[in-house]
């Protein structure tokens, strides 16, 4: 099964639509999740998880991770909040820590996906480098990562136009209102999207034939 988990708080933007479109290109079945809405505390230690490798605080996360269980391949996207995973997508990936104990490991050899919104300006992707921190400490094996043009709720708050701390104004200028042409293109519209995933598909389908040539 192929499970696509959208950590991002706002429902189907580019985080969302870039992890679907991804898990389309695939397979014809697949599952993509949307954390916006839900209720996902995170892991607070109580090591109750310890014993049979089942996390014990009941929230939105359990259904969530019974489809990790599940899956074959994991697609995990979130957006960059402050330079980092927003906390919704960080506590979803904390109560992995249910998935390895006793030398057992849940989500042991499951192909991890990334997915994060465009990079910071020093050229380092900190989202990425968490998920895949998170997916290593599960034994995943990580195969690729996309990554989609944000979309800041600057271009949404009602303020952004003429906000000059916000990024509508450092990509534009001050302007009277905002129009369609000053808009982040859709994750179908970007061109560097598409050719990440096809790049991405060819790599699982030349993992998958030389497996079976092994």
């Amino acid at each position: 099964m192929i499970l696509g988990i959208s950590a991002s708080p706002r429902k189907n933007r580019m985080i969302h639509q870039t992890v679907e479109a991804i898990a389309s290109e695939l397979g014809s079945t697949y599952d993509v999740v949307s954390l916006a809405g839900k209720r996902i505390n995170g892991c607070n230690g109580c090591t109750r998880c310890a014993a049979d490798n089942t996390c014990k605080v009941q929230d939105d996360w359990n259904a969530i991770g019974e489809k990790m269980r599940q899956a074959d391949i994991i697609i995990f996207g979130a957006p960059n909040y402050y330079g980092t995973i927003n906390a919704l997508g960080h506590a979803c990936l904390e109560r992995t820590f249910s998935f390895r104990h006793n030398s057992v490991f849940s989500l042991k050899d499951k192909i991890g996906i990334t997915v994060s919104t465009s990079r910071s300006a020093t050229g380092n992707d900190p989202v990425r480098e968490m998920i895949e921190r998170f997916m290593k400490s599960n034994e995943m094996k990580i195969v690729g990562h996309v990554t989609v043009e944000g979309y800041g709720q600057c271009y949404t708050c009602g303020y952004g136009h003429n906000c000059q701390v916000g990024s509508v104004v450092a990509r534009h200028g001050i302007l009277e209102t905002i129009e369609e042409k000053h808009l982040p293109l859709e994750v179908s519209e970007q061109p560097n999207v598409a050719k990440q995933i096809k790049e991405l598909v060819a790599r699982l389908k030349e993992r998958e034939d030389s497996m079976h040539t092994a």
